[in-house]
C-alpha cells in the first residue's frame, strides 16, 4: 500500500512539473529556427553521417601504417 502510494505522489508531481514543456505560447527568449524541407532534414541526418564515416574509413586506410601479411 504503501509503495503505491509513493508510486502515485512520485507520478503526480512529475506530471505537475512537466506541464510548463507542455504549452503552447512561447517564451521571451524563443527563437525558433525556420523548418528544413525533407530533403534537408534527409541530407543532414542521413547523407551527412554516412558521408563522414565513409571520409574517416577511407582515411584510416589510406594512412595506416601497418604491415600487410599475406
Amino acid at each position: 500500500m504503501r509503495a503505491g502510494v509513493v508510486a502515485a505522489g512520485t507520478t503526480l508531481m512529475m506530471l505537475l512539473m512537466s506541464a510548463p514543456a507542455l504549452a503552447l505560447t512561447p517564451d521571451d527568449g524563443d527563437d525558433p529556427a525556420p523548418r528544413l524541407s525533407a530533403i534537408e532534414t534527409i541530407g543532414l541526418y542521413v547523407v551527412a553521417p554516412i558521408g563522414l564515416f565513409v571520409v574517416i574509413t577511407a582515411l584510416v586506410m589510406v594512412l595506416d601504417k601497418s604491415k600487410k601479411q599475406v
